[in-house]
């Protein structure tokens, strides 16, 4: 097959796409990536095939300046996306309105830049499948445009597919008049102009891809498959204290490349909470940005500050974890029986949490809440109740029994032949 992944030119979800887009090329199938042109060293750093499409637009870049918007972006989810945690809590008139405001604001102005020259791309090189990231919908028009059999990639919960069928739900009760549809409604557009029909699967793709276990998953009623999460970080190098086993048991702490890259700073006390995991008789390894490490206090012997370590290699080493519930960070250390604590702040980061902890395999504590007295505290019962480790494990037999990203091939191949309409 010919196959296209489509997605935004961010690297925190292109590195969690990697190792399916990979899988598929093992299995001997043609792969290809199409990003905005920016990305393309990115997309190469990682050994696939670049298509740059469109012209370059960076939201990051156009907030730098505007601090209440990062502020808000930092802060979570735009509407109507913030209630997916509680399907059904939201009125009619916040879902229309929230939906109106999110195709004006947010996702016409993301899939514009791209959508053209990936149309134009789609028709000359004519993919058999193409898998697109959940709010790159100019991939599901592209399929579309080219008859491609299409399915969204997820990078953590699906929240935006749950949204969507709360939405639809919603709007069934409506009187008919008042039942708008502004995504359905700028989707459609597409159709027209390129000349195929409008239907429910420009939204939410023929399937979707979930790289979550059930226990950790929000189930959006979907046609899903479930595969296993198989880490991906970039460049990868394994420093040479980790050679060697810990003298004692070992906690790592991680709160996220993008804290520093994109936020400007972590938003918990991090030397308050150093100073309080330095407490427990355990070995302290944090990845902390070095402008920040200059800002901190000199810590206790049993602390290591390092930039950054590969989590894949570091996870496995360690008794237990803290973490800000990162969908990619969770994972990857639930493939190990590591008791994990959740500092979560936004987006699907509280749902992780919380979903981590009900499970038993971990703790979970909102950042707002966060001392170095209470992560003590929570560290010191992941390392002594036995309890947590042991449904650890249980997660990661969960996971393990989910088929990997190359049985996975197979099935892509399977529902391929089912949905796609091109010659």
């Amino acid at each position: 097959m010919r196959v296209l992944l489509v997605l935004p030119a961010e690297k925190s979800i292109f590195n969690y796409l990697v190792p399916v887009t990979w899988a598929l090329r093992t299995a001997g199938h043609e792969v290809h990536v199409a990003s905005l042109p920016r990305f393309a060293s990115t997309i190469t750093q990682a050994g696939l095939t670049a298509v740059p499409v469109g012209h370059d637009r960076d939201p990051w870049r156009i907030t730098e300046n505007r601090p209440e918007e990062r502020a808000a972006l930092r802060a979570g989810v735009a509407a109507p996306y913030d209630l997916f945690d509680v399907p059904g809590s939201a009125t009619w008139d916040y879902l229309r309105d929230g939906m109106t405001a999110a195709v004006k604001g947010w996702h016409r102005l993301t899939n514009f830049p791209m959508l053209a020259d990936l149309v134009s791309y789609t028709r000359y090189w004519e993919p058999d499948l193409v898998l697109w990231e959940p709010l790159c919908y100019a991939g599901a028009i592209a399929a579309k445009a080219c008859g491609a059999a299409h399915g969204r990639l997820l990078f953590g919960i699906d929240v935006f597919g749950a949204t969507r069928v709360d939405y639809l739900r919603t709007q069934a009760r409506q009187a008919p008049a008042d039942r708008v549809d502004p995504l359905a409604d700028w989707l459609g557009s597409y159709a027209r102009k390129y000349g195929f029909d409008a239907g429910e699967d420009l939204a939410v793709g023929d399937f979707t891809i979930d790289q979550l276990p059930a226990s950790l998953s929000l189930d959006a009623g979907l046609d899903t498959v479930r595969v296993q999460f198989v880490p991906y970080g970039g460049a990868a190098v394994v420093p040479d204290w980790l050679k060697r086993p810990a003298e004692r048991p070992r906690v790592a702490l991680t709160l996220g490349l993008t804290a520093t890259e994109v936020f400007g700073g972590y938003n918990v006390p991090l030397s308050e909470i150093l100073l309080g995991l330095s407490e427990l008789d355990v070995e302290v390894v944090a990845t902390v940005a070095e402008d920040v490490q200059r800002t901190l206090p000199p810590m206790p012997s049993n602390v290591r500050m390092v930039p950054y370590v590969p989590w894949h290699a570091l996870a496995p080493t360690c008794a237990a974890v803290v973490h800000h519930a990162g969908a990619a960070t969770l994972a990857t250390t639930a493939r190990h029986p590591v008791p994990q604590l959740a500092l979560h702040f936004h987006f699907d980061q509280p749902y992780l949490g919380r979903k981590l902890a009900e499970h038993g395999a971990g703790l979970e504590i909102h950042t707002g809440d966060a001392t170095g007295g209470g992560v003590r505290d929570a560290v010191a019962r992941l390392l002594t109740e036995q309890s947590f480790k042991a449904r650890a494990a249980d997660l990661r037999d969960e996971i393990f029994a989910l088929p990997t990203p190359n049985e996975l091939a197979g099935t892509l191949e399977e529902l391929t032949a089912k949905h796609r309409t091109g010659s």
